[in-house]
């Protein structure tokens, strides 16, 4: 009987752990096959999207990253923005609503060039100078094209934000 018990209790442990492993040699999030192939489409429809910035006959031209809060930034496109110099360092503007921080990190160190989101005021931020990490900011994307031109801005001044064809 304390065989039949062993026996019994050694193939559940077998395949309980056979279960919640993962031996395909990928890095899956999520863990089921439907969540990993939502991702994946998703991930192939936002690797190549770039956005471009219009003011005073310029552009600005912004590769951006795949991450949720990305992916909800674009839902908000096209958008006209209102943007100001923020302490010399950054240029700044107030979104119509808050982005999902879903899975984003705590913070960043944000490069020159980095379109990012800072969570706690809700808003965007485009340096153009070097800067240190920062809580709560999330990179959405960066800049390939344009930059001294938005770096040259004086003032407030609006930007057209859309997807760039």
């Amino acid at each position: 009987m304390k065989k039949v018990l062993f026996l019994t209790l050694a193939l559940v442990m077998v395949f309980t752990l056979a279960a919640c492993g993962d031996n395909s040699g990928n890095n899956i999030k999520g863990g089921d096959t439907m969540s990993n192939i939502s991702e994946d489409s998703q991930e192939s429809t936002i690797k190549d999207i770039r956005i471009k910035l219009a003011f005073n006959n310029d552009e600005v031209i912004v590769k951006m990253y795949d991450n949720p809060t990305s992916r909800d930034f674009l839902t908000l496109l096209p958008l006209t923005l209102e943007f100001e110099d923020y302490a010399g360092v950054e240029k700044i503007s107030y979104l119509p609503r808050k982005l999902s921080t879903e899975d984003a990190p705590s913070g960043s160190n944000p490069e020159i060039g980095d379109l990012t989101l800072y969570a706690p005021w809700g808003n965007l931020a485009i340096f153009y100078k070097d800067f240190g990490y920062a809580n709560g900011l999330i990179k959405l994307g960066k800049i390939e094209s344009g930059l001294e031109k938005l770096a040259d801005m004086k003032g407030d001044f609006t930007v057209k934000i859309a997807k760039k064809d």
